[in-house]
């Protein structure tokens, strides 16, 4: 066990581990700390508490200072050429005429460093971009390519259920979501309905999945046969919420009902056993049966008809081939008639 807090360096960035160093902290303080771009403004997002060490990421880092007056004025004086930052990235941008969109700009706290925040769709050569904003900035430059999700994250946007996108108020890390999800839970596989601002598969697919799996793997299968206490009946629709079952129930006087059942009250059956419905299947075995000879009757007459007609078209073909030899010798004896009078 390890005494930590948690520190974000942005609203919607993710939470990192550091150590105190007998610090006493609150939430939303100001704290200074060394990350791999050097110095970084935080705040408290996880006050002093004891966790275990494999939810730690080695080795954990601490704290450098608790942040003063000034470390706060000297944070909010870089925040505030953002919008500097950003104009002259567009401006060169456009320039070199790169296909790429500038999202975000900062200094680090230090200011030895510019960080610019890009999407492409492929892989860009910004090498003279990079020189020629470093003769404008007088500093270190460094350009960062991130994805949608990481552009929705960063910028904030309202989902389709009209509340702010998780990933902006909650999310530490983007989950993997598959399609299967929105197949399990029965939703429209139409994208537009189905994918959030980023242009992927909407996160919220994999909060109530794990449910949605286990309980349908208990629930019998669609057009399959299941006893109820009221009968036997044939499974036509599922409630996974709710965990019951839609049965076409067949009544004692030959009619049909439709019903709903809990789970635990149905048991699947792999053959049906009420006499009506053998009886049901047997005449409908009959009639596949009797279609079925009917078509292979079909099938041989059609058969027959193909054999006949090949065979005709072999003896025409012979009775040309005589008459064809025929006319041949016939050819051969005139002129050999024709050859024997020029000779005389």
């Amino acid at each position: 066990m390890a005494i930590v807090v948690g520190v974000k360096f942005k609203n919607t960035g993710k939470m990192y581990y550091f150590s105190p160093k007998d610090i006493e902290f609150k939430l939303n303080d100001g704290v200074i700390t060394e990350t791999v771009r050097g110095l970084e403004y935080g705040t408290i997002s996880l006050a002093n508490r004891e966790i275990n060490d494999e939810n730690i990421v080695a080795p954990l880092k601490d704290v450098v200072r608790k942040a003063n007056l000034d470390d706060y004025k000297s944070n909010q004086e870089n925040m505030a050429k953002r919008d500097y930052l950003m104009r002259v990235a567009k401006e060169k941008t456009q320039k070199f005429e790169l296909d790429m969109k500038i999202v975000d700009a900062e200094y680090t706290f230090d200011k030895q460093k510019v960080i610019i925040y890009f999407t492409s769709d492929g892989r860009i050569d910004f090498r003279d971009l990079v020189k020629e904003l470093a003769s404008v900035f007088h500093v270190r430059i460094e350009l960062r390519q991130i994805y949608e999700r990481d552009n929705i994250k960063m910028k904030g946007a309202l989902a389709i259920c009209g509340r702010p996108c998780c990933c902006t108020t909650f999310l530490n890390d983007f989950e993997k979501v598959g399609i299967k999800m929105a197949k399990v839970q029965g939703l429209s596989l139409n994208p537009q309905k189905i994918s959030g601002c980023c242009g992927k598969l909407m996160c919220c697919l994999k909060y109530e999945y794990e449910y949605y799996d286990e309980v349908s793997k208990l629930m019998p299968k669609l057009g399959s046969f299941a006893h109820t206490p009221d009968g036997e009946g044939t499974i036509i629709k599922h409630d996974i919420l709710q965990q019951e079952v839609k049965m076409k129930i067949m009544l004692d006087d030959g009619s049909y009902d439709i019903r709903s059942y809990p789970l635990a009250d149905v048991k699947q059956n792999e053959k049906p056993q009420n006499n009506n419905y053998k009886a049901q299947d047997n005449s409908t075995n009959r009639d596949n049966s009797s279609n079925n000879d009917n078509n292979s009757r079909n099938n041989n007459n059609t058969r027959n008809n193909d054999n006949n007609s090949r065979n005709n078209n072999d003896d025409s073909r012979n009775n040309n081939n005589r008459n064809n030899n025929y006319n041949r010798n016939n050819n051969n004896d005139y002129n050999k008639n024709d050859t024997k009078k020029e000779e005389n």
